[in-house]
């Protein structure tokens, strides 16, 4: 091929709106209807080939854990071998095929689910993680397109970044995959990071054993079963799940090892590290290791903010998608005046709150996960009603005889360091704390030192002096920050998304921050007439 390739420049995907009478949501009851009435046997897929061991277990809606959507068959250590050993036979060709080429297939893997594949995958991401209709659009469907078109823009951007020549010679930056496999352990609650974080090294010529939460199975397998369609080749990106202890325990010893890409808890993460670490001198090289964890994301008002900004960005940032995002507004510091004004507005409009099944497009919050997401999060809230320094101020409330549902709460604390103001929830309770309005600046360094996490906030003042020092107080305390605006919702391309302390690496999803992880680079200097003397003009005589 002559000549120097374009990738098409990416633009954001529109998010359709669903409303009634359009096209895209009578497609979505026709999926959601067609889905539902099925039981998905979904495979493992090992170099291209599925993969049926007999050892299976059930998929279930959360928000109606009677009703089975799929069963799953889980690896065993035969299995797991065979599927690390199709990532490296698979890395000798997909490592030598022109970046070009890995780069058609990701973008034709963004056509076909901007088209043809977005309702399938919409309809298994709401059926099987009880997102809504909304929330499964802007996840599942938009940011998934983001970040299959925008990654190979950031790989044409990093491939084209190269040294300086001087006179008589031509010096290059060869970007070469990792030598050895990528384990991607991808979490439940974002179907476009399950797709992202697989993809994202391969599309840089790795190969991947991707392991996706047991919890997201069906969109994930409609993943993989896209990406087939759109030219992948086999074993470049193998399915897996099963045993998480015996899978991670065979990729953490073997010296093909070369990264992981994790999105999940930090004590998962910390213990993987600490593998890595263990096992430092049997790998073939260094292994990268990517991780998105945890957060206790804030708000912090100002005296001067717009109250009805503040009870928006409180009740989408808290409850979109029952509170089970990375980045959902977990802790809120109001000053007394702003509470006294907006105490009985945020109550009642979190008490009319709908619920309930996510195939009813009525409804602004599905259930919880699973039963172990339901008992955490439960328990957090009957201690919160318990304590003597916590006070249950609207919803409280659960119902697990259907299917897991937890009715939006909000605590407030008369202390700052109570558990709900400093543990990761993972759900639908936020904790609010009210402080004097004299103590802003106290306020923000409370902020920035409570909790051991720094992925998102946000900030709400119409005062921009009080804004600037919220900016430095709290420089570190996110690494994804918003100025009047609820801390979630990061778009691709725009808002490149991670946290550090203990939120993870901060490798930056959505931007060549995170490609450049999964390449290693070799610096070729060619010399067009090689010197032929050894000796240097200093040495000659007086």
């Amino acid at each position: 091929m002559s000549g120097k390739l374009q990738v098409p420049e990416p633009i954001n995907e529109p998010i359709l709106d669903h409303a009634p009478g359009s096209p895209e949501r009578e497609e979505l009851k026709r999926k959601l209807e067609e889905m539902a009435d099925q039981v998905v046997d979904i495979p493992l897929v090992i170099g291209g080939e599925e993969v049926r061991t007999g050892d299976t277990a059930n998929l279930v809606m959360p928000h109606d854990h009677s009703h089975v959507l799929a069963t799953y068959h889980r690896a065993g250590p035969d299995e797991i071998k065979k599927a690390i050993q199709a990532s490296q036979e698979a890395h000798k060709e997909w490592a030598a095929w022109p970046w070009e080429d890995r780069v058609a297939v990701f973008l034709k893997a963004a056509e076909l689910l901007a088209t043809s594949w977005r309702s399938t995958v919409n309809a298994s991401t709401m059926l099987g993680q009880s997102k809504t209709a909304h929330q499964a659009e802007i996840d599942a469907a938009a940011e998934l397109v983001d970040f299959f078109r925008f990654n190979c823009s950031f790989a044409q951007e990093l491939y084209e970044e190269q040294p300086i020549s001087s006179k008589g010679i031509w010096n290059s930056m060869e970007y070469r995959p990792l030598e050895g496999f990528i384990y991607a352990i991808t979490p439940f609650n974002f179907t476009s990071i399950a797709g992202n974080l697989p993809s994202a090294p391969a599309l840089m010529g790795n190969t991947v054993l991707w392991k996706p939460a047991r919890t997201s199975l069906l969109s994930s397998y409609y993943i993989q079963k896209l990406l087939e369609e759109a030219g992948l080749p086999p074993g470049v990106i193998n399915f897996i799940t099963g045993n998480s202890a015996e899978i991670t325990r065979q990729v953490f010893t073997n010296p093909a090892f070369g990264g992981v890409h994790f999105t999940g808890s930090t004590p998962v993460f910390q213990s993987m590290w600490t593998a890595v670490g263990e096992n430092i001198d049997a790998y073939d090289g260094y292994p990268r290791v990517v991780g998105e964890t945890g957060g206790k994301d804030f708000i912090i008002a100002h005296s001067s903010a717009d109250p009805e900004a503040v009870i928006s960005a409180i009740i989408r940032g808290a409850f979109e998608y029952q509170g089970q995002k990375c980045s959902a507004a977990s802790r809120v510091y109001l000053p007394e005046s702003l509470w006294d004004r907006i105490k009985d507005t945020l109550i009642e409009k979190t008490e009319r709150i709908s619920m309930g099944d996510v195939r009813d497009f009525r409804n602004f919050m599905g259930a919880v996960i699973d039963r172990a997401a339901y008992d955490k999060i439960t328990g957090y809230i009957e201690r919160a009603h318990a304590s003597a320094d916590s006070e249950i101020v609207a919803g409280g409330t659960f119902d697990d005889s259907k299917g897991y549902f937890i009715r939006p709460t909000i605590v407030l604390a008369k202390k700052p360091d109570v558990e709900c103001m400093c543990d990761e929830i993972f759900g639908p309770v936020v904790t609010v704390y009210v402080y004097p309005d004299a103590e802003w600046s106290e306020t923000l360094t409370l902020v920035d030192q409570t909790g051991e996490y720094a992925l998102t906030g946000a900030v709400f003042s119409r005062d921009r002096k009080a804004l600037l020092e919220a900016n430095r107080a709290l420089r570190f305390a996110a690494g994804n920050y918003y100025i009047n605006d609820k801390p979630t919702g990061a778009v691709v391309g725009q808002q490149p998304f991670g946290g550090a302390r203990a939120s993870g690496t901060n490798d930056k999803a959505g931007s060549k921050m995170n490609l450049l992880r999964w390449v290693s680079a070799r610096t070729i200097k060619e010399t067009f007439v090689s010197p032929t003397a050894y000796g240097y003009p200093y040495m000659e005589a007086e």
